[in-house]
This record gives C-alpha cells, structure tokens and sequence, in this order.
C-alpha cells in the first residue's frame, strides 16, 4: 500500500487506495504476459482429456473458480483440492488431461507428490505461481509467474493481490481459449439453461407462439376479418402476408385504435407497417430483448428465409420473456 499508516485515510479513501493498487497490479500482470501464456493456451487447446485446476487454501478458493469458468466456457474442466489429491483424488487424473497448479510459494508440501504423479501419467503442468526456480515453475510445461508485488492491506499479510492477479490470469487463459475455440453465445446459452442469464440465451424458438397460435392475415383481407384474427390470438399484433405467404408488414391493435375512424372499408394492406423488424427462430431472446429496447415495440415476427421472402413461423411477444427480463 502506498499509505505507510492506514489511520491516516479515510474509510472511502483508502479503499480506493486498495482497489488502485490491485488495479496497477493487473496492468504489471498484463503487461508481463509473454510467450509461457501463449504455451499454456496452447496445452489446454491440445487437451484430449479434462482440464485439472488444482490449488489448497485461497490458492483453491481461486482455483475452484477458474475451473468452473473453463466449464462454462466449453472446456471441460474439474476442481482438484490438493490436499484431498493426496488421500485418492489423483485417481481422477489420467493420460489426456492437462492440470493448472496454482501455489504461490511454489514450494507447498502437498505438490510434490500430484507433481511426481501428473508427471508419471504424463499430464503436462500449467504453474500459476509467484516464483522462477522453485519446484512448481521446474516441473511446468508453461510456468506463469506473477510480478512481484506486495499484498494489500495493512501489515501485507493476507492473500490479497496475489490471488486477483490468479483469478484475473485464469480468466484470460479462458477467454482466450474460448476465443480460439469460437465458442459462441448459443454455446454458452446450452450450459447455462438456468435463472436469468439462461432465459435471455435461449433460442427465440423455444419461447415464440408458433402453428395455430400464430396471427396471421393476408394483404386483401379486410379489416373485419383482421380484427376477428388480432382478437382470437391475444397476441395484440397480426402479420400481414401475400398470396406466397411472406410477411409483407404487421398490424397492432395500436394501429387498429389510430385508424378506426377510417371505418372497416379497407384492406390489411392500408393498415399495416411495412418492413416490420423480424428475428429469426434461432436467434438469441437476447437479440429480441435488445428490439424491444430500441424501437419500443411488444411483439416481434419470427421469420424463416426461403430465398424469395421471409415465411413467419412464429411470434415472441415481451410477456413472454419474464424471467429474461
């Protein structure tokens, strides 16, 4: 820490001081990273097997983290305690698997032995740790050192920079290899089909109201026969299409309250919004989420293109996104 003396700031103030000094901790980090980083992508990118993250104390706090970013992100990644290694949990390491040590020291009793076996059954060891020379950066395959840098907070004693510098360095060694193994957002969406997140990367099909449910009229109807469809679907919109049932535009039932003095002598044509914004089956509620935003509709046409115009097979309307909302 830069204040010798932490009485001597505020509260506000020396937290700011912390979160500063972590934060230059990370650019030294980043700015460090070199040619072992670019190995260790390269080793779990190789991996026929599962990705082994390994740590014991704040060291596994952070190491258990980081294997469930990996899994969320398309590499199949497990938490190893290195201290429960010992005592039978090595079994889980096989030829094939690639395993993350993280020890600051470098030197923690329990390594020497998940070393001797990882190196026995031919695992190659990403080290994550603070020091060149020591026994974890000698048996790595890709050793990342940590810059030297002392742990915030008073009397420097608790793990502290050390392990958002660890924390922050497994979270680029998996948003690159995602990056390089084009995981996509759909991808990410099937592992995580839970809570709010998993709703907004669910695809449209799977919410949108589709078959017989699907409000849909054609440019010549008139607009009796129009607000007999609007009506029956209780989607508060109805697609207009043409004769080769391609959607030609769309009608509210705020279109339908703007034009009613015109009376019902008049076809959907007249009445409807040309070129209405459309998502197809397989996009992202995310993506419907974001139109709704911008051009403050309710309800959006999910369209198929058959190479002469867009056949609507569904519609999603903002009700029907509760839990992604």
């Amino acid at each position: 820490m830069a204040a010798d003396n932490p009485s001597s700031l505020g509260v506000l103030e020396f937290g700011r001081a912390i979160l500063h000094d972590e934060a230059r901790a990370l650019d030294a980090l980043a700015d460090g990273l070199g040619e072992e980083f670019q190995n260790a992508v390269g080793l779990i990118l190789g991996c026929k097997g599962k990705l082994i993250v390994s740590g014991l104390g704040k060291s596994g706090h952070v190491g258990r983290k980081i294997a469930a970013t990996f899994a969320s992100t398309g590499t199949t990644a497990v938490f190893l305690h290195l201290a429960e290694a010992i005592h039978g949990d090595l079994g889980m390491a096989a030829g094939g698997d690639v395993a993350i040590l993280i020890s600051q020291s470098g030197e923690t009793t329990e390594l020497e032995a998940v070393i001797d076996h990882f190196q026995g059954v031919k695992i190659p060891i990403i080290g994550i740790t603070g020091h060149l020379g020591t026994m974890l950066a000698e048996a790595s395959s890709a050793a990342l050192v940590l810059p030297h840098w002392p742990e915030v907070g008073p009397e420097s004693v608790a793990p502290t920079t050390s392990t958002t510098m660890t924390l922050a360095l497994g979270d680029a060694l998996a948003m690159t290899v995602m990056r390089q193994k084009g995981f996509t957002r759909q991808d990410f969406g099937r592992l995580h089909p839970g809570g709010s997140l998993g709703a907004r990367l669910k695809p449209v099909r799977r919410l949108m109201h589709g078959g017989k449910a699907l409000p849909l009229t054609q440019a010549d109807s008139t607009i009796h026969d129009t607000i007999v469809e609007i009506t029956a679907k209780r989607l508060g919109v109805v697609g207009v299409t043409d004769a080769n049932g391609h959607l030609l535009g769309v009608i509210t039932d705020g279109d339908l309250r703007r034009n009613i003095e015109r009376g019902l002598d008049h076809s959907a044509a007249e009445f409807m919004t040309s070129d209405p914004k459309t998502v197809g089956p397989d996009d992202l509620v995310d993506d419907a989420l974001a139109l709704f935003d911008e051009y403050k509709i309710t309800a959006l046409f999910v369209v198929e293109d058959d190479g002469k115009g867009k056949k609507p097979v569904g519609v999603l309307h903002i009700h029907d996104c509760p839990a992604a909302r």
